[in-house]
């Protein structure tokens, strides 16, 4: 299955506890950090509602 690149490069503080929420749930944890997951209809929901704080490069059918 494809997979994306997700990379925080926004803090989370003072943004509504739902952001924080979805944040986690991605399972970033710092500025800076990147995180690998599958293209789903799901994660694309959560990068879409916080896509102000991160970063996202398509990648490939192999990671």
């Amino acid at each position: 299955m494809k997979k994306i690149v997700i990379k925080q490069i926004k803090s989370g503080i003072g943004k509504p506890e739902k952001h924080k929420k979805i944040i986690r749930g991605l399972g970033l944890r710092k500025i800076g950090h990147t995180v690998l997951r599958e293209d789903t209809p799901e994660i694309r929901g959560m990068v879409w509602k916080i896509k102000h704080l991160l970063e996202v490069v398509e990648g490939s059918d192999e990671a």
